[in-house]
């Protein structure tokens, strides 16, 4: 159960698709937290990112169960890649790479 050493918490919005939020808990021994009902401000950076998948083309319609795993991961790596301010113009994968040992990277 190497992932609670990567992930604090996880905090979920109240969609049906987080039903399953307990066994994302157990199986990763993660804390959870649900943000409040009309309160997207609590769940600031995922609101920002949200609104960057819209900008690249992944409406709000579109299904996300049956996206290309190539898709995916392009995505993925662009917006990884991209200097953020509040991370001193560092990229998130710069950031991440320095703050996780070996043996993490291994298990994740």
């Amino acid at each position: 159960k190497q992932s609670r050493h990567l992930f604090k918490s996880i905090t979920f919005d109240n969609g049906k698709e987080f039903a399953g939020w307990r066994e994302i808990a157990n199986k990763h021994d993660i804390q959870t937290y649900f943000a409040e009902v009309g309160a997207p401000n609590q769940r600031g950076l995922n609101e920002n990112t949200n609104g960057i998948l819209r900008r690249d083309g992944l409406s709000k319609k579109k299904d996300f169960r049956n996206l290309p795993d190539e898709l995916v991961t392009q995505l993925m790596s662009y917006r990884n890649n991209i200097p953020r301010k509040s991370l001193h113009y560092r990229t998130p994968i710069e950031v991440f790479m320095e703050n996780i040992t070996d043996a993490q990277l291994v298990s994740f």
